[in-house]
């Protein structure tokens, strides 16, 4: 909590779970500031009996509220403006612009360095310790490139191996999204530059134990997917987007070459679980409730997906959700923490990588399971942790 509390400057709140100087500044929509179709959202909610939810980073909230974010006057506080930008004149800073990392370079089981590709030259950096932050994708496909990794993975692509760690790519956690969207009455005005996101609801899904473990978030402007041609400035509508915040499911992130400009190939696996179909079932059928409340009677002309048709069974909903499942864009896990017991754990509780020397990871890859959150956060307070253990001689 202390480093999550360092990170933050909340302008709405400030307590024992909400820091006030940090380089990341969190704000809320104020609700007279809503889009009408937020607000029929809201309405929607609570006459579905969610409770009212101000402040949903606080860690007994659950309901429906404002969504807490970290764009400013529509500017996103990422870690290159809030802390970059802070330490660029420091002597002690080198940062390198359009640099790709090839390998990391070892000496047995000690890493001695990194193999640097930029404007068509392949250089040497050094380091008396090697520190991977190139994130849930990145990281793991490093570690491959490298020589660490599953043994068998790395002889199929004739990488000598540096050290067998089974669990290097493998334990891929996201959270499974499906959306549900409607097109407006032509008198409701859908601006694109405006916010698109201003609420949303969390719930403990039916049957579950896992508490918060689904999240519905107001699109007060939808779009057709990019991938499918769609333009992000053009509108469909609005929509609703509900995701597992805690999946059942695991996949994973294998090597397609031994080429460092390939891109690996991920493979999400999702819904291979039951718990998480019948959990998204459930969800899909929820908005489709919420969307019928009165609240949207002046704003809803009619649902564009699912149709009625993919509604009438839980296997014609299926087979919607598996055409129709998608990332939310918060892949990690990839490098696992764990104990040196578990033959699937990468590093340490340090970032440290077992049975390596002078090598760590520090990103979204380390974390054991996917939070029932975004994931960006949540990585900068694991960079600011390990960063004093660094300092500490851990």
């Amino acid at each position: 909590m202390p480093y999550f509390r360092k990170i933050e400057t909340d302008t709405d709140f400030s307590d024992d779970f909400h820091g006030t100087e940090g380089p990341i500044v969190m704000h809320r929509f104020a609700r007279d500031t809503w889009h009408p179709a937020t607000e029929a959202f809201y309405q929607a909610c609570r006459t579905a009996g969610y409770p009212d939810s101000p402040d949903h980073n606080n860690p007994d909230s659950t309901g429906v509220g404002p969504t807490p974010l970290n764009n400013p006057n529509g500017i996103r506080m990422s870690t290159a403006l809030g802390y970059l930008d802070q330490i660029r004149h420091r002597l002690n800073v080198t940062i390198r612009a359009n640099c790709h990392v090839q390998r990391i370079l070892f000496d047995g089981k000690r890493a001695t360095g990194v193999e640097v590709e930029s404007g068509g030259e392949t250089f040497t950096v050094e380091g008396s310790e090697i520190v991977l932050s190139s994130g849930a994708i990145g990281s793991p496909h490093i570690l491959l490139l490298s020589g660490v990794g599953p043994a068998a993975q790395l002889e199929e692509f004739g990488i000598p191996i540096v050290h067998d760690a089974p669990g290097v790519g493998q334990n891929l956690r996201d959270h499974p999204l499906v959306f549900v969207t409607w097109r407006t009455k032509p008198e409701v005005e859908l601006d694109g530059n405006a916010p698109r996101m201003q609420a949303t609801l969390r719930y403990t899904a039916g049957g579950s134990d896992l508490r918060n473990d689904m999240k519905v978030s107001m699109q007060s402007f939808a779009t057709e997917r990019i991938n499918r041609g769609g333009d992000r400035m053009v509108p469909l509508g609005i929509r609703m987007s509900s995701g597992i915040q805690l999946a059942a499911g695991a996949g994973e992130l294998r090597l397609q070459s031994a080429d460092p400009s390939v891109q690996p190939r991920l493979d999400y696996h999702y819904l291979e679980e039951e718990f998480d179909r019948a959990r998204l079932r459930e969800t899909v059928r929820i908005c489709v409730a919420l969307g019928e409340d009165p609240a949207f009677r002046d704003i809803i002309q009619e649902r564009i997906e699912p149709t009625d048709a993919q509604l009438e069974s839980d296997e014609a909903l299926d087979e919607f959700l598996y055409r129709e499942v998608t990332t939310s864009q918060h892949v990690s896990c990839t490098c696992k923490m764990g104990p040196s017991s578990d033959p699937m754990a990468v590093v340490d509780q340090y970032g440290k990588v077992h049975g390596m020397e002078n090598l760590r990871v520090v990103d979204a890859s380390i974390m054991p399971d996917c939070i029932r959150a975004n994931t960006n956060v949540t990585t900068m307070m694991i960079g600011e942790r390990v960063a004093d253990w660094i300092k500490q001689g851990k």
